[in-house]
């Protein structure tokens, strides 16, 4: 099967009428525990005109023992990166969407620390829905592109560099909460994770709405 590999075709065309592309994606949307994490990501002309790192693609494509390595050689090749989060219990009470624009803002407000100007630049949002604007995102410039983690490489280091936080993270969660096993799903809905919800109930880190709604398999 070949790999689709990304390229900078969409992010030279922008560049030529923004001085700044800041490629988002989002890691976590669907587990049933852990937070939500949207990656950003920027580049200007100057770093579209260099060689993609070795091995980047959308985080789904990239092995997991390979990823770190890929992450780490992508945040040295953009501009400036950051990860936002949503926690669960704003998932629970805001609902995914609300909380992926939550936390994409507050990656891109991360970026604004660093230094970087969003009103500057065109936002790439991984997907076919602008979910940043109605979070409170109305002065900057979004446009949603479908497959943009695969087809472009700003996306697809995004993409990265949120998975190896989120996976991370839930790593280190597994250490305070051990019958979930999240260390090897990552809080996403595997057989062993719903028989451990069934056996000991619902942890903080739980997104309990969605447990609810999914009653009938896990209970």
């Amino acid at each position: 099967m070949t790999v689709a590999v990304p390229r900078l075709t969409v992010e030279r065309r922008l560049l030529r009428e923004h001085a700044l592309v800041i490629a988002c994606d989002e890691v976590g949307r669907g587990a049933l525990a852990g937070p939500v994490a949207v990656g950003a990501a920027v580049i200007d002309a100057a770093r579209a005109r260099r060689r993609i790192p070795e091995g980047l693609r959308d985080s789904k494509l990239v092995a997991e023992h390979h990823r770190h390595a890929v992450a780490e050689r992508a945040a040295g090749w953009v501009g400036a990166a950051s990860v936002g989060w949503a926690t669960a219990d704003e998932i629970d009470r805001v609902g995914i969407i609300r909380a992926l624009g939550l936390a994409a803002l507050r990656a891109i407000a991360d970026l604004r620390a660093q230094g970087i100007v969003p009103e500057e630049a065109i936002v790439i949002l991984d997907g076919n829905h602008d979910y940043i604007t109605p979070a409170g995102g109305g002065g900057l410039r979004v446009q949603p592109i479908v497959k943009a983690d695969r087809d472009c490489a700003s996306a697809a280091a995004a993409s990265v560099l949120a998975k190896v936080a989120r996976d991370d993270l839930m790593t280190r969660l597994h250490e305070e909460h051990p019958v979930y096993r999240w260390e090897r799903n990552k809080g996403y809905a595997s057989a062993e994770h719903r028989d451990a919800i069934r056996s000991h109930g619902l942890s903080a880190h739980h997104r309990a709405s969605w447990a609810i709604a999914d009653a009938p398999t896990l209970f």
